[in-house]
């Protein structure tokens, strides 16, 4: 049996060689630990002090009165989640359908691209093409909404040539059945491009003795990318898929504002803009506090999930635990 007085000894001096290491440590980082501190701030200034702002999901909240003053109303505000508010429960099918939609087309299309760049011999064109799909990303929404207005509108190029050739316009812009289609492409046409930069990091870091391997066992090209580009892919996917679960509820709110009196919000209303529409213009602070908690709450919920899983089939995720 081991002397009480010996253990608490060791411990003792096991903290104290802690205590000088972490002071070493901050002697050696400080010219680091100082460049970070402007970081820091605005870290906790614009991220973590807004989130005070959470508690006027459980207030009456009066603007004029603040939240120190407004009275409190406990889980009134999430009435219309609980209850199955009309209006609730189709922003939430329509975020839903949304997020569905361009999990299916617009994550893999990335892939795809950054597939397709990478088996080019050309270093020419393969730069020119990164080039021309890279540019619309740099675009805010405001002009992106406005070209595809100017190509796919009433009176824009395509409907004006298919006049001039005695066609039929074709009816996009403000149709209510082509609206997930519409928001789907101008996501692909805007960031497609730019979300092949981490595909193509990643496949320019495979071994490319793997590829030699395979071809000398007879393999092809359709079989190296299933056997070995994929593979090489596979972690940076997981993780990605898993950041997008987090950001599932979110579907382009600025994408929709723009497009949304066009087509009614019976069609695009969403989360965002439901939080949007009851609490900046409808003045209902509580209630669209409410729902963005839950949004948050449950998408925090699905990124701990999918880690989990994620470590089941060996794969780090986003963090390890």
């Amino acid at each position: 049996m081991r002397d009480p007085v010996r253990v608490d000894a060791d411990s003792g001096v096991r903290s104290q060689e802690r205590k000088r290491s972490l002071l070493s440590r901050l002697r050696r980082d400080y010219p680091v630990l100082l460049l970070a501190i402007p970081g820091l701030l605005v870290l906790l200034a614009f991220q973590y002090y807004p989130l005070w702002g959470n508690v006027i999901a459980f207030q009456d909240y009066q603007p004029f009165l603040g939240t120190a003053k407004s009275l409190w109303s406990g889980f009134e505000n999430f009435s219309v989640i609980f209850n199955g508010d009309p209006e609730f429960l189709n922003a939430v099918r329509n975020t839903l359908i949304l997020t569905a939609i361009q999990t299916v087309i617009v994550f893999p299309a990335p892939i795809v691209v950054a597939l397709v760049l990478h088996s080019l011999l050309s270093n020419k064109l393969r730069q020119l093409v990164q080039t021309i799909i890279y540019l619309p990303h740099f675009m805010s929404w405001v002009i992106v909404v406005a070209v595809f207005q100017q190509v796919l509108g009433g009176t824009g190029m395509i409907n004006n040539w298919l006049r001039g050739h005695g066609y039929d316009p074709i009816h996009v812009i403000g149709n209510v059945e082509a609206f997930r289609a519409l928001l789907t492409s101008q996501v692909l046409w805007k960031d497609t491009g730019w979300a092949t930069i981490l595909f193509l990091a990643v496949l320019s870091q495979i071994d490319r003795a793997l590829y030699e391997a395979s071809a000398v066992d007879g393999a092809g090209r359709w079989r190296q990318t299933w056997h070995v580009t994929l593979p090489g892919l596979k972690p940076i996917i997981i993780l990605l898929l898993i950041l997008k679960l987090g950001d599932s509820l979110t579907v382009g709110f600025e994408q929709i504002v723009l497009q949304q009196q066009a087509v009614g919000v019976d069609a695009s209303e969403v989360l965002d803009t439901y939080v949007y529409n009851n609490g900046i213009l409808g003045g209902n602070w509580g209630v669209a506090a409410a729902v963005g908690l839950v949004k948050s709450a449950v998408a925090l919920a699905l990124v701990l999930s999918a880690n989990k899983i994620a470590h089941r089939f060996g794969e780090e995720g986003v963090y390890r635990g």
